[in-house]
């Protein structure tokens, strides 16, 4: 709770108490619309990148090959964002005195140009991951989006580096080189341990990206965009997401893979309609992940959304050995073990973080209703 009250300061600008007055509702129904969006968000994420994994896996082992392609249905279900956006428009209040003015749109455009470029080759980078190795230590290496975003969180966005969160960061990273020196790990498709280490330094890469994209989200929320509203996250995702497919999809042609698209499909294993059917599902599950990404960044943190991301750690490794029969040996468990405990450490500081807010506010209303 802590954390949306420092993002509020952030974005409602020097005239604190002016905006605060103009748009407080009651602490009672703040703190239960803000449950609501928080568990909403993160149901949201959970289940479509847990989903989105598999599928993207699935389409690897029955016979794709197109890395853009991979890409491309990563960020290409956006339009499916309009749906709710039409539904629930977000209502615009008054402006309120000392309020800093809207940017201009040239500025939220380069700003949006800027984040798609990059999710773009991170989604690519995640693409060639997920074909060179298997599903379960995909997931695991994933898990070090925690530690870069502590980082990058700390120097971006203010966030504090406790013992709490430097525990989380160390064991992540532990976990990460466990994987690393696992000569043992067996990919689900028969490729070579140079190969190998290409998917593990690339999944790494995009998972330090991809830290760095939820932390510029949240920078731009608060320095650049400075509205709190449910339009304001769905147009986010929505714009950097079109960036990203145009990118993807000039880089489909230039690199002349959608030549072979065709006779891809044709000797997919499931067939023609079960390839179509399997890249339009992951792109909107990947879209569904987003937007619980892109809500969680907005209403709590860079780093809560990425803990919570974490959080498919257990469940995706799970789903990889019954679908697609990985092999979980010893090392792969511990790895998944430390990295769990690096998760609940995080945990813990969020708890302890929340606990002293709720205090601070109790002290507040008390003062507030009997005098200093």
């Amino acid at each position: 709770m802590d954390e949306l009250h420092k993002m509020e300061l952030h974005m409602a600008g020097p005239s604190k108490s002016a905006t605060e007055a103009d748009r407080a509702p009651s602490p009672r129904l703040r703190s239960w619309q803000w449950c609501f969006i928080v568990v909403l968000n993160i149901f949201f994420l959970l289940a479509g990148q847990t989903a989105a994994t598999l599928l993207g896996r699935f389409y690897y082992d029955q016979g794709g090959n197109s890395k853009w392609m991979a890409t491309l249905v990563q960020t290409a279900g956006f339009p499916i964002l309009y749906l709710p956006l039409l539904l629930f428009p977000s209502t615009h209040p008054p402006p309120a005195t000392g309020i800093i003015p809207h940017p201009s749109h040239a500025k939220i455009a380069l700003v949006y140009v800027i984040l798609g470029l990059i999710i773009a080759a991170d989604n690519l980078m995640y693409s060639y991951g997920l074909l060179y190795l298997p599903v379960s230590t995909y997931s695991l290496i994933c898990a070090t989006q925690l530690a870069f975003n502590a980082v990058f969180s700390y120097y971006l966005n203010s966030q504090k580096f406790t013992a709490f969160i430097m525990n989380s960061v160390v064991l992540l990273t532990f976990s990460a080189a466990l994987l690393g020196f696992n000569e043992n790990s067996e990919s689900s498709v028969d490729v070579s341990k140079g190969k190998n280490a290409i998917g593990f330094i690339l999944t790494l890469g995009a998972s330090a990206t991809y830290s760095l994209i939820l932390s510029l989200m949240q920078l731009t929320f608060q320095k650049v965009i400075r509205k709190e509203t449910f339009s304001a996250v769905l147009e986010m995702q929505i714009y950097t997401a079109f960036v990203a497919s145009c990118a993807a999809a000039v880089g489909l042609l230039a690199s002349g893979e959608w030549k072979d698209l065709k006779s891809e499909m044709e000797a997919y294993g499931k067939g023609t309609v079960s390839y179509v059917m399997t890249l339009v599902w992951t792109g909107l599950s990947w879209q569904v992940a987003s937007v619980g990404v892109v809500g969680l960044i907005f209403a709590v943190s860079s780093l809560f959304s990425n803990v919570i991301s974490t959080l498919a750690l257990p469940v995706v490794p799970i789903f990889a050995v019954i679908f697609f029969h990985d092999k979980m040996n010893g090392v792969k468990i511990i790895a998944m073990l430390i990295a769990i405990w690096g998760f609940a450490s995080y945990i813990y500081q969020h708890y302890l973080d929340d606990s002293k807010a709720k205090k601070a506010l109790s002290h507040t209303e008390y003062v507030s209703a009997h005098g200093s």
